[in-house]
C-alpha cells in the first residue's frame, strides 16, 4: 500500500493486536519489526491467560476480567480471518491447597469471585479434579474456569496471519505514516528509563520448557508458582522463571532443569515426557506493573501500547480494542489505571 492510516512499531502481542484491531475499525495499517514476528518475549511457549484473584478489586483487575471474557470470540476471529490457529481454549485452572490457611483464603475468594466475576465464570474449592493434577497436601484444589490458555508464539502467528489476510502489511523497516503506536517490548522501556530521571520499566527475563505431553483437555495448573500448561497441539509447556539480571536475553541455563524437576515432582504424569525444546525471552514489567496505554508520553502525538508483564496475552484483547479507538476516533475510554504518565 502506498501510504497507511497507522504504524505499529513492534510486532509482540501488544503490537499485533492494536493492527487488528485498527483493521478491524477501517484503518489501513503497517507493522513494523526487524527482529520479525514475535521474536520477543510474545514468541513464546507457556501463554497462561489466568486472572488475578478475585479480591481487593481494582481497575487493573476490571480490566482483565473484561479483556479474559472477550477473548474467546476475539481470538476466534483471529484464527478464522487468517486461517492459522492461536492455541487458544478457556479450558480452566487448578491449584493445589496446601493447608488450612490456604483452604481458608480459597474459600473467602469465592465470595470474591460471586461478587465481582458474577455468573461469568467460577472460582471454587473442589475434591476431584480431572486425572491430570498435581499433589495436593489437602487433597482439596481451587479450580476457576476464567483462566485460559494459549500458544503464544501461535498467537502471534495467527494475528500477523489475519493483519496480512485483511490487506495490512508486516515489514521488517519502513517509515512511520500516519499515527504511530510504540509496542516497543521491554527495550522500549529501557529506552524510556534513559530519557527520564527514574527508572519507567525493565526487562525480566523467563525461561520455559516444551514437554511432549497430550494433556489438551485438562485444566491448565498452577504449583508453587509454577505454570503447567497442556496446549491445543498436544505439547504441554512449564515455566517461567523470573531473572532481573541477565546477559543473554535468549540463552537457557540450568534453571530450565530445576523447572523440569519441580513440574516431575508435582505431577508425576510428566516423569517420562520428552523434552521438546526450552525457550528464553524478555518480558516488559513497567515500574507500577500496570501496562502504559494511550499517548506516549515523550513522542509527542503518538501512541505508546507496552509493559504487558505475565498478563499481556490476557491484556491483549481489550487492550488493543481501547487503544484502537483512542488513536482513530480520539475517544479515550482507557482508564486512567493504565495512563502512561503514571509510570513516569
Amino acid at each position: 500500500m502506498a501510504t497507511v492510516d497507522v504504524t505499529v512499531r513492534g510486532a509482540g502481542v501488544f503490537g499485533l493486536s492494536v493492527a487488528w484491531a485498527c483493521l478491524r475499525l477501517g484503518a489501513t495499517v503497517r507493522v513494523i519489526d526487524p527482529n520479525g514476528v514475535g521474536s520477543g518475549a510474545s514468541g513464546g511457549i507457556v501463554g497462561a491467560l489466568a486472572p488475578h484473584v478475585p479480591e481487593q478489586w481494582n481497575p487493573k483487575k476490571a480490566f482483565q476480567l473484561d479483556s479474559l471474557l472477550m477473548a474467546e470470540s476475539w481470538w476466534g476471529d483471529v484464527d478464522a480471518a487468517g486461517g492459522l490457529s492461536s492455541g487458544y481454549g478457556r479450558t480452566g485452572r487448578l491449584q493445589p491447597i496446601a493447608d488450612d490457611a490456604a483452604l481458608m483464603l480459597a474459600n473467602t475468594r469465592i465470595a470474591g469471585a460471586v461478587t465481582h466475576w458474577q455468573d461469568r465464570a467460577i472460582w471454587e474449592v473442589i475434591q476431584a479434579p480431572s486425572a491430570f493434577a498435581p499433589k495436593s497436601p489437602t487433597g482439596l484444589y481451587i479450580h476457576d474456569t476464567l483462566t485460559a490458555r494459549l500458544h503464544p508464539a501461535q498467537g502471534c502467528a495467527a494475528l500477523a496471519a489475519a493483519i496480512l489476510a485483511h490487506g495490512g502489511e508486516v515489514m521488517a523497516e519502513a517509515p512511520d505514516q500516519g499515527a504511530v503506536v510504540w509496542a516497543t517490548g521491554w527495550q522500549g522501556l529501557e529506552l524510556l528509563s534513559n530519557q527520564h530521571t527514574r527508572m519507567v520499566g525493565a526487562g525480566i527475563k523467563g525461561q520455559a520448557v516444551l514437554l511432549d505431553f497430550d494433556a489438551r483437555t485438562a485444566p491448565q495448573l498452577f504449583v508453587d508458582g509454577l505454570h503447567i500448561i497442556p496446549h491445543a497441539d498436544g505439547t504441554t509447556a512449564i515455566g517461567s522463571t523470573t531473572e532481573r539480571e541477565f546477559d543473554d536475553p535468549t540463552s537457557t541455563d540450568t534453571q530450565c532443569d530445576a523447572l523440569i524437576a519441580k513440574a516431575r515432582t508435582a505431577v508425576p504424569a510428566l516423569h517420562d515426557a520428552r523434552e521438546i525444546c526450552r525457550w528464553a525471552g524478555v518480558r516488559p514489567r513497567t515500574r507500577t506493573r500496570a501496562p502504559m496505554l494511550g499517548a506516549h508520553p515523550v513522542r509527542t502525538g503518538e501512541f505508546i501500547a507496552n509493559g504487558g508483564f505475565k498478563i499481556g496475552f490476557g491484556m491483549a484483547p481489550l487492550a488493543a480494542e481501547k487503544l484502537a479507538e483512542l488513536v482513530l476516533t480520539g475517544n479515550n475510554t482507557i482508564p486512567a489505571y493504565f495512563d502512561p504518565l503514571a509510570s513516569l
